[in-house]
């Protein structure tokens, strides 16, 4: 027994020079070694210069959470006294859970006090000087000065001509030159003004013209100048982690609002306001956890979200700016009643207590009239050829049987030498068929579709941003509001069926001013789109085809246009100055038969259900809504599953 003491006695957990037998070290715990190898002194939990300026493990609790965040000195755990700490929320407002790094903002007194600058993170967000893929994503603004702007409501603001403080907050103005934003593009010249007054928004743009700034940037503005709201005192464990978000910016893909947040992530640089980004096909508990960091400006899928509130995770009731990016799409391809949802039956403030923007290249009537429901007193903006494409895209159409499509498909590529080109098709099953085929002619290409998970679409997009592969093969996935520069041609090896996906197509190209080329291959098969096809040519300038005037007199016999939708030029104008619009009562409907484009009557709607309607449209200019049912129109279908 004695021996087992004398043996206790002689170790040494310090390593001192006589420690063990024979003046050996004795044994030091792991968790003692770093100790022994600094000279005793206890290390300071040091992280790079994003998160801390030195500080030791601080620790502690607070309402209850275990405190996560990085005080303003940079000590990890130091409770900043502006923020909850893990699943708790301030009484100040804001969310709670956040890791408050060094570069991060807080809200003061009423005051926005900025981060600290970090050159390492500006470089992340802002690129160099020279990094071509950092020049305010693609613009070109000497291009936007004689675009035309028409805006039509009561009371429109007065647009402003530059990016000045006011009506812009400090640091916003300070991250917009960091993007190389240089002047407001007429969506912007707009929206932040009518942002700033309270007004609502439906703002109908051409592609590339800048919509996400026009969004962000009134909101952050109005975010900063304003500060976090209040948000309930926690009555549970769980509801301290619930996140009061008081933005939200929907849209449909999963490639769109990883888009949105990139850039949110660029002008909330500093601030208070920490951008959370959500999105189906990704797991959802490294979403949740991000969120109870800290959520302010949460943009999503609608999928998602509705997930999200189900579990309880967010809640809506500090919403003031509600924004719906690719509002026609969403409203129109299954999404609706998951919006509806959101916006209507869960806790969001009502629409008299919330400012609601609605962004997307077209709004055809029908999306306009479904959209009154969410939008009060709104301002209508239509920027240049609303609808349409952009002059700056060299349209060209082929005549092309299906079976010769791969044949001219590759001629093209041939001739093609710099910049990327996209190509669209309509099943998944082509596109990595198709994909395939150019590899296996030495054309590097990959493929994004909705079948292909959320990591692949990752890759494809980054391999094509990159130029590893610069042909990229895509279903309408990847049709919808991506800006990725450098796409200088656009091939429609199918056709849509629906003329609005063909403009939103090919604004893949020439976005925000600078120049590109569309080519569509078509045959027979395509008739039902031939009509506006000619429209879109002949409104935007470019070469008419004979043999599509031809198609078009072959099928002079069947339905108009486009079906339900009253034609072209009805997604180019505030629908409320059409003749013999009568703004009567009704969810929808309640339009009293006043609403009438060739022959197909609008009105009629029984107990403002939107489908149903008394009258069919049977060719001309355009039927009425002829295509939906109350019974199935919004049921989210295969397609747009995927898309979420």
């Amino acid at each position: 027994m004695s021996n087992i003491e004398d043996s206790f006695q002689n170790m040494n957990i310090n390593g001192g020079a006589n420690a063990g037998r024979g003046g050996k070290k004795g044994y030091v715990p792991p968790h003692a070694r770093r100790q022994q190898q600094d000279g005793g002194a206890s290390p300071a939990r040091n992280f790079d210069n994003s998160y801390s300026n030195g500080g030791g493990y601080g620790g502690g609790y607070n309402n209850g959470g275990f405190n996560r965040g990085y005080s303003s000195g940079g000590a990890f755990g130091g409770y900043n006294n502006r923020r909850g700490g893990r699943g708790g929320f301030n009484r100040n407002g804001g969310s709670g859970g956040r890791f408050q790094s060094a570069d991060q903002g807080r809200f003061v007194d009423g005051k926005h006090v900025p981060g600290q600058a970090n050159a390492n993170v500006e470089i992340e967000l802002f690129g160099a000087a020279d990094d071509p893929k950092f020049q305010s994503s693609g613009i070109n603004f000497d291009n936007y000065d004689d675009i035309p702007v028409e805006a039509s409501g009561d009371g429109v603001p007065e647009p402003i001509d530059s990016f000045t403080a006011p009506p812009l907050e400090e640091l916003l103005l300070e991250n917009i030159k960091k993007a190389r934003f240089t002047k407001p593009t007429p969506v912007q010249k707009y929206s932040v003004p009518i942002v700033a007054a309270g007004r609502d928004l439906m703002a109908c743009a051409q592609t590339g013209s800048g919509k996400t700034g026009g969004f962000l940037f009134p909101i952050l503005s109005e975010s900063f100048l304003n500060g976090p709201s209040e948000v309930p005192e926690p009555t549970t464990q769980f509801s301290r982690r619930k996140a009061y978000p008081t933005a939200l910016v929907l849209a449909p893909t999963r490639e769109l609002v990883s888009q949105i947040y990139d850039e949110a992530k660029k002008f909330t640089y500093r601030s208070w306001v920490r951008p959370t980004v959500v999105y189906g096909g990704s797991d959802i508990r490294s979403q949740i956890q991000d969120i109870q960091r800290g959520c302010d400006l949460l943009v999503a899928t609608p999928g998602r979200l509705n997930d999200l509130l189900e579990r309880g995770v967010i809640s809506l009731r500090n919403i003031k700016y509600l924004v719906l990016d690719e509002a026609d799409r969403m409203l129109d391809m299954g999404f609706e009643p998951q919006i509806r949802h959101i916006v209507q039956e869960c806790d969001m403030p009502p629409v008299e207590e919330r400012q609601t923007l609605m962004f997307s290249a077209t709004f055809p009537t029908d999306i306009q009239m479904l959209a009154r429901d969410f939008l009060k007193d709104y301002i209508f903006l239509s920027v240049g050829k609303v609808g349409s494409t952009s002059e700056n895209i060299t349209q060209k159409v082929l005549y092309v049987e299906d079976d010769e499509k791969r044949s001219v498909l590759l001629d093209i590529l041939s001739a093609d030498e710099n910049g990327l080109t996209l190509i669209f098709v309509e099943t998944k099953r082509m596109a990595d068929a198709l994909s395939d085929f150019l590899i296996n002619t030495n054309f590097p290409a990959t493929s994004i579709h909705g079948d292909r998970t959320q990591n692949e679409r990752e890759r494809a997009l980054e391999y094509f941003r990159s130029g590893k592969a610069p042909i990229l093969v895509a279903t309408a996935v990847a049709a919808r509001g991506l800006d990725i520069p450098n796409v200088t041609h656009v091939i429609n090896y199918d056709l849509p069926t629906d003329i609005d996906d063909y403009v939103h197509r090919i604004g893949r190209t020439g976005r925000a001013g600078n120049t590109g080329v569309a080519t569509a291959f078509l045959n027979r098969g395509n008739k039902n789109v031939v009509k506006d096809l000619i429209d879109i040519l002949s409104e935007a300038n470019q070469e008419v085809p004979q043999f599509l005037n031809t198609i078009a007199r072959e099928s002079s016999g069947g339905r108009g246009g486009r079906g339900g939708r009253g034609g072209r030029n009805n997604n180019t104008r505030d629908f409320r100055r059409q003749p013999g619009f009568n703004n009567g009562g009704g969810s929808f409907g309640g339009y009293g038969g006043g609403y009438n484009n060739g022959g197909a009557s609008y009105g009629n709607s029984f107990g403002g259900a939107y489908g149903n309607q008394s009258t069919r449209g049977a060719g001309g200019a355009g039927g009425a809504f002829s295509s939906y049912q109350s019974s199935s129109y919004g049921n989210p279908s295969s397609s747009a599953n995927s898309w979420w």
